[in-house]
């Protein structure tokens, strides 16, 4: 017969593990329980509390970061999965010059209201943008259907997507032309 005693002790999920990363461009060596995921690991330990924490299943997409050149929910990531990553969250990506016209277009479109969904559209956005240079309404909203907004209903956020693309290839027109 099976051992059903599944205790955290028999498991030794009580153990802390070592991992090392890169997290927006610096270095990181941390200690924590092996228990954790990403998202634990980025909001209770080092504070980085842009990516939010919303469904905790993957569903919602609050949680987006990059990892390794792709978006992923921070929330299904666990932390014996981290060690050698690059990754990427709100808090460094905003501060990159590339994603400016994505905030801007965002706050010049309205297209946030409560805000909480705001990080991880902006990630995915952000990563959309990488992608395609000029896309497509169908492949905005495959990029963005990740990332649910209970409150804007999409279209703005649509629209500051567009004029997010618009601005970024103006400006690399503008920088070849110089």
């Amino acid at each position: 017969m099976p051992n059903r005693n599944f205790t955290a002790e028999n498991l030794q999920l009580k153990d802390n593990i070592d991992i090392c990363f890169k997290l927006n461009s610096r270095d990181v060596k941390i200690k924590v329980p092996c228990t954790y995921t990403l998202l634990d690991i980025l909001r209770y330990e080092l504070k980085h509390t842009g990516t939010k924490e919303g469904c905790g299943m993957g569903e919602c997409g609050a949680c987006t970061v990059i990892m390794d050149g792709g978006i992923v929910n921070a929330c299904l990531v666990l932390a014996t999965a981290v060690s050698g990553r690059d990754i990427w969250t709100i808090e460094g990506v905003s501060a990159k010059e590339d994603a400016k016209p994505i905030i801007d277009a965002f706050v010049a479109k309205t297209a946030t209201q409560c805000g909480f969904c705001t990080p991880g559209m902006i990630m995915a956005s952000y990563y959309l943008l990488s992608k395609y240079k000029d896309p497509t309404d169908e492949q905005i909203l495959e990029g963005l259907s990740g990332n649910l907004c209970r409150c804007t209903g999409y279209a703005k956020i649509v629209e500051a997507v567009k004029a997010a693309a618009r601005e970024l290839n103006g400006a690399k027109k503008e920088a070849r032309d110089a």
